[in-house]
């Protein structure tokens, strides 16, 4: 089409269509970007929201299995008390009235000590104390310090 082809009219038309697509446009922008505004607040506090909700289930779900592993633990650690409960009892019967067993566990730790200071118990039970060996000590002259 050449320009001689298209009538002041049509000319006008084009022009009116233009500018009504224009001012459409300016108006659907004025309009639509505060609306675009709110609605991407709004996601964005929803987006939160779900974050928060989130952490919250994590925290939760953590503190169960803590819980769940503490109540594990304690049952461990009664088991194991009832097992050395056990042991004690089964050796404590064992050297009940047994003395010469524990006169020997008693010469054979002997065996393995040296430079050591021993108290041995007499029949009631007491051991001999020291102060024999303080009183010499204290009474042994002191060499003078150089």
């Amino acid at each position: 089409m050449s320009r001689e082809s298209i009538s002041p009219i049509q000319g006008f038309a084009a022009i009116l269509l233009g500018l009504f697509v224009t001012l459409g446009g300016i108006g659907g922008c004025m309009w639509g970007l505060p609306q675009y505004k709110v609605y991407k607040q709004e996601m964005a506090g929803r987006a939160i929201l779900a974050e928060a909700e989130s952490s919250r289930q994590v925290a939760i779900l953590e503190a169960k299995a803590k819980r769940e592993a503490a109540i594990s633990l304690a049952a461990a650690e009664v088991e194991r008390a009832k097992g050395v409960a056990a042991a004690n009892k089964i050796i404590g019967d064992s050297l009940h009235n047994n003395e010469d067993y524990l006169r020997y566990l008693f010469v054979n730790g002997l065996e393995h000590t040296s430079n050591q200071v021993i108290y041995v118990p007499t029949e009631t039970n007491l051991p001999i104390l020291e102060a024999s060996r303080k009183i010499q000590a204290a009474a042994a002259p002191q060499s003078p310090a150089r």
